[in-house]
């Protein structure tokens, strides 16, 4: 997988088609991610103690990797990811600008 924690992302598509987050985890195994702020759910949490109220809480929910797309820091724009070798370092690039990400 060539996205990682910390990426900044944009949404190409689904209710928050556009917006941008930022990679908060990352799940190998299954080829998803969570972006914060993104792809909201309502979990409904029921009063733990007596007295205690329940409440409703919003939660940033995994979504395929398929479904998003990088953001480059250089050229800001929406992008696919590519790696050099670099002796013996392997770099992710940016296919449009082909600056190091």
């Amino acid at each position: 997988m060539k996205l990682k924690s910390g990426d900044n992302v944009i949404m190409l598509g689904g209710k928050d088609k556009g917006k941008k987050g930022k990679v908060i985890h990352v799940f190998i195994d299954n080829d998803k991610i969570v972006v914060e702020g993104l792809n909201l759910i309502k979990k409904h949490l029921r009063a733990r103690k007596q007295g205690q109220k329940g409440q409703i809480v919003s939660k940033e929910r995994a979504v395929s990797v398929s479904s998003v797309a990088m953001v480059c820091k250089s050229c800001g724009k929406q992008t696919r990811l590519g790696f050099k070798v670099d002796g013996e370092n392997k770099v992710r690039i940016c296919k449009k600008c082909k600056s190091e990400v």
